[in-house]
């Protein structure tokens, strides 16, 4: 089993489901390690003056944002702390939307969510209502001290959540600056024919298993042969990260009544909307 990274609960209505997050991926890079040739210790970074070249101690580092050219604002340590979002333990659904509507450029990192302390049936609730509804819930969700914006989805008989990527840090279609070779091009039929026959010839079904990393297994084989010559050293380990506190359940049926009368009642409730002045623009830099 998935070792958890993370345990909390998902959060929609009233409804709250306890759950464990496992990392979905791993990396199948080779990590390539600085060591000293004379003695096979670790190399580490130097903190490095980029003007005067000279190290420099951790004492006399602070943290800046760039705000002009060449212009920085000086934010402390405890500043950022100040600024760090809660860690809730909540993963929080705030709306629900079809899945095509979210473009794939905004999907960063995908985990596991598994049920935890007895929360399979309303797990699997929430899993079948997605499903019959061909929605995907939106959340925000706090992991190691960043705040992050998320999609739950079902996949065969668990949930999913994928990390997106916040629309400010996706940069538009636009900037690829396509000109009319590519927007408004005439294609031959005769050339878009063969392309289809290339197409189904080469077609097949997705196969993970035949599917390597031949740069990996390449050096990895190199690896092996070195180490049967003798020609290997040992590092020390680095010690892992420890679990987190899981979050209660409470009665499903009850919750879900509670959640629907409250939307209802603060819909009744909303006075009618107000036209608000559009927000400053951002001062831009120099």
């Amino acid at each position: 089993m998935a070792r958890a990274i993370w345990k909390g609960a998902i959060s929609f209505g009233l409804v709250h489901i306890p759950v464990s997050l496992s990392t979905a991926i791993s990396s199948d890079r080779v990590d390539f390690d600085w060591l000293d040739e004379r003695s096979m210790d670790p190399v580490g970074y130097k903190r490095v003056n980029k003007v005067t070249g000279k190290e420099i101690s951790r004492e006399h580092i602070v943290k800046g944002v760039e705000y002009e050219k060449g212009r920085y604002v000086v934010i402390s340590e405890e500043e950022i702390r100040k600024a760090r979002p809660e860690a809730t333990q909540t993963i929080d659904i705030f709306s629900f939307v079809d899945s095509a509507e979210i473009p794939l450029q905004q999907f960063d990192t995908p985990y596991y969510l598994s049920p935890d302390r007895r929360g399979g049936k309303v797990y699997a609730l929430l899993r079948e209502t997605l499903q019959s509804t061909s929605k995907v819930a939106l959340a925000k969700v706090v992991l190691h001290t960043q705040q992050h914006l998320a999609l739950l989805r079902p996949l065969e008989d668990a949930l999913v959540m994928i990390t997106l990527r916040w629309p400010q840090e996706v940069r538009s279609l636009d900037s690829l600056e396509l000109d009319a070779s590519v927007r408004d091009s005439s294609i031959d039929k005769r050339e878009l024919q063969m392309a289809k026959r290339l197409v189904e010839d080469m077609s097949g079904t997705w196969s993970p298993d035949e599917y390597r990393n031949d740069f990996k297994e390449t050096i990895m084989a190199l690896v092996e042969e070195k180490a049967r010559q003798g020609k290997i050293a040992t590092v020390a380990p680095v010690e892992g990260e420890g679990e987190q506190k899981s979050a209660d359940i409470i009665d499903l049926t009850e919750l879900l009544k509670r959640s629907l009368g409250g939307r209802k009642a603060a819909a009744k409730k909303a006075p009618a909307s107000k036209k608000t002045s559009p927000p400053s623009k951002p001062r831009k830099k120099a």
